[in-house]
């Protein structure tokens, strides 16, 4: 069933001010990110040009008090809007920590997941643990919610299928939020989707489902909050489909001009999310250019401490790299670390 979300409130102008410069700070830092692997400053990136709106609006819904988001590799706006220390999240990239250096438990985002549809089985089993966890006095509407991203390319995965077959059948509150930007790295999804969309999915495992305008943020928000709501009510999980297109590679290693021409993607990329939300904010009188400048100034800002930050980051001890693997090391990799230690310390 579609869940309905004319019900869920539209936001305020603060909120929106607030939402526009999660997104302005988003894409500053999205697009240095990319011209830093280029520099040699990160070793690898995926980018998320075009689909900051679905990022930052689905996160901003969430209550970072009780509930948990589940990443892939290309969720850094999701990282932002959380309030995630934007240089221990990008120092995942640049292989300086196994797992990234912040904190899963405070920050409520799980570590970066590159497994494809990984990420969806781990808040499948977490939000089943929520529910078990919860009381026979929690109150309707009072249980933690789980939010797992993945694209149209990962829903193809039997993963994907498993976990949402598992949180139907016992109605895990957890929202699978699918970022379709049109492309499964090289194939457009209409080659890889059957059916037409992944939403029209949701009905066969007895979950309600949202088709969003992934380019307008207020409506993500909206969307999502509505999903929030109906998974915290004990009601089951809910599928939201934001459409959207990803306007640059897959990675930093990709070259998208193999598979489509700049024509092609600039007829099929849609409205651009930052400006849509800014015109929203003039038009509506939420706010001024002299706003619209101020963010973008400190988008900046922040950016150029971000990366000021990444290239102070230094090399973890090599060994570390043998201490991690098992609680009681075996004889192998015990002559692993000594073979190591005598060729890179000459002990």
């Amino acid at each position: 069933m579609d869940l309905d979300t004319t019900s869920t409130p539209e936001l305020t102008a603060e909120e929106l001010r607030r939402l526009y410069k999660l997104l302005v700070a988003t894409r500053d830092l999205d697009v240095a990110a990319v011209a830093w692997q280029r520099q040699g400053i990160l070793p690898g990136y995926a980018p998320e040009l075009g689909q900051e709106a679905a990022q930052v609006g689905s996160a901003f819904a969430l209550d970072s008090s009780r509930d948990f988001a589940f990443p892939t590799y290309r969720e850094m706006g999701v990282a932002l809007a959380l309030g995630v220390d934007m240089v221990e999240y990008m120092s995942t990239h640049k292989a300086s920590w196994h797992g990234g250096l912040y904190n899963p438990v405070t920050t409520r985002l799980a570590p970066i997941q590159a497994v494809v549809g990984g990420s969806v089985l781990h808040a499948v089993g977490w939000a089943h643990g929520q529910r078990l966890a919860a009381s026979h006095g929690t109150a309707a509407g009072d249980l933690p919610a789980a939010i797992t991203y993945f694209g149209d390319g990962a829903s193809s995965q039997g993963d994907v299928h498993e976990a949402m077959n598992f949180a139907g059948v016992l109605k895990a509150p957890v929202v699978f939020f699918v970022q379709n930007n049109g492309w499964a790295i090289s194939l457009p999804t209409e080659e890889q989707v059957a059916g037409g969309t992944v939403a029209a999915r949701a009905a066969g495992y007895g979950m309600a489902s949202i088709t969003v305008d992934g380019n307008d943020a207020p409506a993500v928000v909206r969307a999502t909050r509505a999903a929030l709501a109906h998974a915290r009510a004990g009601n089951g999980p809910v599928l939201i489909e934001a459409m959207t297109y990803r306007r640059g590679p897959h990675s930093t290693s990709d070259d998208p001009g193999r598979y489509r021409t700049l024509d092609e993607e600039r007829r099929d990329g849609g409205e651009d999310p930052v400006a849509r939300l800014a015109a929203l904010l003039l038009e509506t009188g939420a706010a001024d250019q002299a706003f619209l400048d101020g963010a973008a100034a400190e988008a900046k800002s922040h950016t150029d401490t971000v990366r000021e930050g990444v290239q102070a980051l230094q090399p973890r001890p090599g060994q570390e790299m043998f201490d991690f693997v098992f609680a009681e090391p075996t004889e192998e990799l015990k002559a692993q670390a000594r073979a190591w230690r005598e060729e890179s310390e000459h002990v």
